[in-house]
């Protein structure tokens, strides 16, 4: 915690009622769950599909996340399969980033205010310098963030209009930014809504945010050991018993049994004595900060997370959805996705090509609930 990233965690706030978020910022800057992509401007695409069974991907979470002083609007976008037969496989999930310069943001602003001449409102850029982005005095990167609940405050003046800029998501940017950007082509909105109307779609809520530290004075830990007794005797299971039960070799070696088993108990207590803090996050964010892992990862992780295959860069933890979303994905259809956490690993460097009109894909990581890879 402390020297590091800050952690912010997501929680699920108010029902988003109508076609789209409602207030003063565009529906593709507002941090939500369920519902349909909203993608940022110059980008479009249609509903990805799962890669092992071919049906369309619903979205888990949106995210506006631009780097502080990175030149782009940054969402990135999460999707799952709702095929139960697909929820551990990692070619079922898709986790998408979009990004739009703010030199196009303000030229579209500039534009539509040239066009409106004899209007007596003037569009506002969202915020002329980029310490105006909450930037902390001699932090460095990534080292001061904030993120709150987007579209919800109105901006009656243009002072409201910069300062509700502040609830967005703001992490330093890495030594080396984003590529240069120009404004490509929209592709046709129709066809697009088109594709998104035919798919069913989990209720969509807000994500307001706050900041992991101010939880720290609450931790409890007789709270944390009574909430890992109690997830023990609903699932009805004894998790030494059961993972050494799962890492039995054939030859039966008890020494590595047990060294198993320990590993897996500890990482599994401190997930969930860091959650015990705040049980009702649905997100964890801090990017270039450590994911929280609820069983032990692969030992060779690490090596396995590929490059960014736009820039050839290395990618680094940004954020994870956490084991309580599960429950808050409510839908008409009866739809379900189920996962221990997943975690999502980007370009350190945001890169985005000139001209680019799609999403550019990076990786993800999926755990499953302890029990559900046990005992499923």
């Amino acid at each position: 915690m402390a020297g590091g990233p800050p952690v912010l965690l997501g929680l699920r706030d108010a029902a988003i009622a109508g076609p789209g978020p409602a207030g003063p910022l565009p529906a593709w800057a507002t941090n939500k769950l369920g519902g349909t992509a909203d993608w940022v401007p110059a980008v479009r695409a249609g509903p990805p599909r799962c890669a092992r069974c071919g049906r369309a991907l619903l979205l888990l979470v949106q995210v506006y996340c631009p780097l502080e002083r990175g030149p782009a609007h940054r969402a990135l976008h999460v999707f799952a399969c709702a095929a139960p037969r697909c929820w551990g496989a990692a070619r079922s999930w898709k986790v998408l980033r979009s990004q739009y310069s703010q030199v196009q943001d303000k030229q579209s602003r500039a534009l539509s205010v040239t066009q409106k001449q004899e209007s007596t409102f003037a569009a506002k850029d969202w915020c002329e310098d980029a310490d105006d982005w909450g930037a902390c005095d001699g932090a460095e990167a990534p080292a001061c963030a904030s993120l709150e609940l987007l579209g919800l405050k109105e901006a009656v003046s243009s002072e409201v209009e910069c300062a509700s800029q502040l609830q967005q998501l703001h992490l330093s940017e890495p030594a080396h930014g984003p590529g240069a950007q120009q404004t490509p082509p929209a592709a046709s909105e129709d066809m697009v809504m088109a594709m998104a109307a035919s798919v069913p779609v989990f209720q969509p809520f807000y994500i307001n945010v706050v900041d992991e530290e101010d939880y720290m004075g609450f931790l409890d830990m007789d709270h944390a050991d009574k909430l890992l007794k109690e997830y023990q005797q609903r699932e009805c299971l004894d998790l030494e018993q059961m993972m050494s039960e799962s890492f039995a070799g054939a030859d039966g070696n008890e020494k590595y049994e047990k060294s198993e088993v320990k590993n897996w108990d500890h990482t599994f207590h401190k997930f969930m004595k860091r959650i015990s803090l705040c049980p009702e996050q649905i997100l964890r964010y801090s990017w270039g900060g450590q994911p929280l892992f609820i069983t032990c990862p692969p030992a060779n992780l690490e090596q396995g997370i590929p490059a960014c295959s736009a820039c050839g860069s290395s990618r680094v933890f940004e954020f994870q959805l956490m084991p309580t979303l599960v429950s808050m994905l409510q839908s008409d259809s009866d739809l379900s996705v189920e996962f221990g956490t997943v975690i999502v690993y980007t370009c350190e460097r945001s890169c985005w090509p000139t001209d680019h009109q799609t999403p550019l894909e990076e990786f993800i990581f999926v755990q499953e609930d302890p029990d559900q890879r046990l005992f499923k």
